[in-house]
């Protein structure tokens, strides 16, 4: 009998004896108490499986148990390692070049060597475990394009392995910077990380010890500034591999690299030193801080001071000054307005109401109502930061919003074109 209906009837059956409302009450609870203990007893019994679920979740351990903490530090040193030593070194890979070489599939596409699904296998049963990851029917179809032969590119099946095992070899490099393992560097672990790869970084040769410190705050930032918008003060181990700044950091392990690519690499020496020295010359009363006035001299000097006036508004500063990590994020923000990141950070400055979007009042500050026009939003009384990013016209809003030059070129514009014309007409005359 179900215990629930045995409940009920003890409950309305007849008692010789009238008992007081708590006694009722005290003798319900008791049979309640018994029943289930008893139902709970034979349900637990049939579900003994559940015992058999291993542990799955693991407290970190507090800052005062020290044992717990070196424990486990040792214990990911330990994966790590074991970890890299299921990559391929260079002897391994060059070994790998030479069996795909070996057992090319002719005919060549021009200086092309091609493979085909049968050899590829071959090689994969010869080139070792470590490397069996890499000859799947999944890859090899990845790497499949248009070859009449069906047929893949050595080169680029080789490229594709290099990839993977740089990045296999970045992410183990980048989690021993992560002191708290989960998969994050805070700002201190990726500036332990840039600090400690300098050396290793012939294009960066030239920098003065006594720079690094600026050089590595200077490239930390970028990395924050676009990784990091919710200014959580850490970055995913995986959106940093994710990214180019990586690469672009990297690529200045090239000793031959040409000066263009310095000058539009913002890791480069001469990048560095460029913004830096920025920052120096605006800081005309050497106090290591900009002040508004200071700032109002950044590029052409032609910022508009209600916009100067939001900046100090919103950006942190030091008793109404701006230091040099400050002055970092308004300079990605300006330099990069195409990025979303940039135009969140400008769009913040722009949104003087703290409404999550820009109204007629907002713009009217800042400019005139034909910004509108331009964006083309949703709303037609208001704009979003996403009717910003979606109109592709975010760089050219921003810039006459914030800057008196860029107001006036976009004012003059259609007389600069005619302009343009005029002088070209003139060279083709002569």
């Amino acid at each position: 009998m179900d215990w629930k209906e045995i409940l009920r009837r003890r409950l309305a059956s007849p008692s010789t004896e009238k008992k007081s409302e708590q006694e009722l009450k005290d003798e319900e609870m008791d049979l309640f108490t018994k029943y289930y203990s008893e139902w709970k007893g034979d349900r637990k019994s049939t579900n003994e499986f559940y015992k058999t679920i291993p542990r799955f979740y693991y407290r970190l351990p507090a800052e005062d148990e020290v044992l717990l903490q070196k424990l486990r530090e040792e214990s990911r040193a330990v994966f790590l390692q074991r970890k890299s030593r299921e990559l391929l070194d260079n002897e391994e890979l060059q070994n790998l070049w030479f069996l795909l070489d070996k057992h090319q599939t002719p005919p060549m596409i021009g200086e092309e060597a091609m493979i085909n699904y049968e050899n590829f296998l071959k090689v994969g049963d010869k080139a070792g475990p470590k490397c069996k990851q890499f000859f799947t029917a999944k890859v090899f179809a990845k790497l499949l394009h248009t070859d009449s032969y069906g047929r893949i590119s050595i080169m680029q099946f080789f490229n594709y392995v290099m990839r993977k095992v740089w990045l296999h070899q970045t992410r183990i490099g980048l989690s021993l910077y992560d002191v708290a393992g989960q998969g994050y560097l805070r700002e201190s672990d990726l500036e332990n990380y840039i600090l400690e790869l300098i050396p290793t970084l012939p294009q960066l040769d030239g920098l003065e010890k006594s720079f690094y410190s600026f050089y590595v705050c200077t490239a930390v930032r970028k990395f924050f500034f676009f990784l990091d918008p919710l200014r959580t003060g850490k970055i995913k181990i995986q959106d940093i591999l994710a990214c180019s700044f990586l690469d672009d950091l990297l690529e200045l392990r090239d000793e031959e690299l040409s000066k263009e690519s310095q000058e539009t690499n913002w890791f480069s020496a001469p990048s560095a030193l460029r913004v830096y020295g920025q920052y120096l010359n605006l800081d005309k009363d050497h106090n290591g801080m900009l002040s508004k006035e200071e700032l109002s001299r950044y590029g052409t000097a032609t910022m508009t001071n209600v916009f100067l006036d939001r900046v100090f508004q919103e950006c942190l500063t030091y008793d109404g000054e701006m230091d040099y990590k400050t002055y970092l994020d308004f300079v990605l923000a300006l330099e990069n307005r195409k990025e979303p990141a940039a135009l969140q950070y400008i769009f913040k400055l722009l949104d003087i109401e703290n409404k999550g979007y820009l109204n007629v009042f907002s713009l009217n500050y800042f400019f005139r109502d034909e910004i509108f026009d331009m964006v083309k939003p949703k709303d037609p009384l208001k704009i979003s930061l996403q009717d910003l990013i979606n109109s592709n016209q975010g760089d050219t809003v921003t810039t006459i919003l914030i800057d008196l030059n860029g107001f006036w070129t976009y004012e003059n514009r259609e007389a600069l074109v005619a302009n343009d014309n005029e002088n070209s007409a003139d060279l083709d005359d002569t």
